[in-house]
């Protein structure tokens, strides 16, 4: 903020807080079109400090002609907050295809103000890419199931040949048979996780304390993986059950954390958040059905680890994408389907300053008088 802005300095430095703390760029322009006041997300996104950025007018760092400009003079004149969609404010600063939802308010302390909030991707485009996430997944299921018929039954007879071939061996022959035995247990064990994917039963689902799921994997994780790693929580109490199979939901959120785990690493400075909030809205299409559902129920694991590289964000969640020397990267893929038939939607957020990823799930509603012991049994 200006050094003269009319409030007490205690304020001003909550107001900084609250700001930085919000996962969305967010800048104060003043009358004459300097940015007086720019959050740590605004700062990534104009890929400049706050400093710098308040030596120039918001036109210099926007493509000539932007929209965005437009809006700012137009809240100006009417005195009224204004949002956009897909706004294009693609620059060599920026970065190529850069489309962005906009926010746009008034300031009434600050006459002449106005306050700029960026959303980097809207709904529509994270509800687009979910689908090609299921599609992916479908992809696997019908390799799955030709891997189990046509290599699990050959591997079986391999391993048994060499089995019976150890028996007879030399040390130094038996050395070779226990490594042909290993490697087609190995395959096996890849081609059984693959087989989940093939999986096409109706999900089971019931009211689910979010709460209780998430409290399940906090104690696994700190008694396993993630015992180094400080793990925080932010929830939302208020919150209704989740429509959901609770056992699928400890295997999403479980593999959730432990990617967390691993990008932090052994850095001692590392935290994970498990946080719950209501955001209503959102309506998608169930699988297998001509309901539409709304998804109201926001869960997110953010940790500070140093981020998801540019060219492997936008195919994270397909199938055999990982970064982890020996991982199959099947991991989020499953997490991706598992949310997918549940109606949700996940995304990953991710920046050098940490990784957040966003699962949009369906809440429960009461359809039958028992229901509501369900719910309450769940939440025991």
């Amino acid at each position: 903020m200006k050094a003269d802005a009319p409030q007490p300095t205690g304020m001003a430095d909550a107001a900084n807080i609250v700001l930085n703390t919000i996962r969305r760029p967010v800048i104060m322009v003043d009358p004459d079109g300097f940015i007086t006041f720019a959050n740590a997300d605004a700062e990534d996104f104009f890929r400049s400090s706050a400093t710098m950025l308040a030596r120039n007018t918001l036109s210099k760092l926007v493509p000539f002609g932007s929209p965005l400009l437009t809006l700012v003079d137009q809240v100006r004149e009417r005195r009224a907050p204004v949002n956009e969609y897909r706004v294009d404010v693609s620059s060599p600063r920026l970065g190529i295809e850069k489309m962005v939802d906009l926010y746009v308010a008034p300031v009434p302390e600050f006459p002449g103000s106005v306050v700029v909030m960026f959303q980097e991707r809207s709904m529509a485009d994270k509800i687009d890419r979910q689908m090609t996430h299921r599609g992916a997944a479908r992809s696997v299921t019908g390799l799955a199931a030709m891997l189990a018929h046509e290599i699990k039954n050959p591997l079986s007879g391999i391993r048994g040949a060499a089995q019976l071939l150890e028996l007879s061996a030399s040390d130094e022959d038996r050395a070779l048979t226990r490594l042909i035995t290993d490697e087609t247990d190995r395959i096996v064990s890849l081609v059984d996780r693959m087989e989940v994917f093939s999986d096409e039963r109706p999900i089971e689902r019931f009211p689910v304390n979010i709460h209780v799921v998430l409290d399940h994997v906090k104690a696994i994780a700190k008694n396993g993986f993630a015992r180094r790693i400080k793990i925080l929580e932010e929830y939302d109490p208020s919150l209704p059950p989740v429509f959901a199979n609770r056992d699928q939901l400890i295997q999403v959120f479980l593999n959730l954390v432990k990617n967390a785990a691993e990008a932090i690493g052994s850095d001692p400075q590392g935290e994970i958040m498990l946080s719950t909030a209501f955001r209503p809205g959102i309506r998608v299409s169930v699988p297998g059905t001509q309901d539409r559902v709304s998804l109201p129920l926001e869960f997110c694991v953010h940790d500070n680890g140093p981020g998801v590289s540019e060219d492997i964000l936008p195919i994270l969640f397909d199938p055999f994408i990982t970064t982890k020397p020996n991982g199959s990267g099947l991991g989020l893929a499953l997490v991706a389907k598992i949310v997918g038939e549940h109606g949700g939607i996940i995304e990953c957020d991710s920046t050098a300053r940490g990784t957040t990823f966003r699962v949009l799930m369906p809440a429960w509603k009461e359809t039958s008088p028992g229901s509501s012991d369900e719910a309450e049994g769940d939440r025991k």
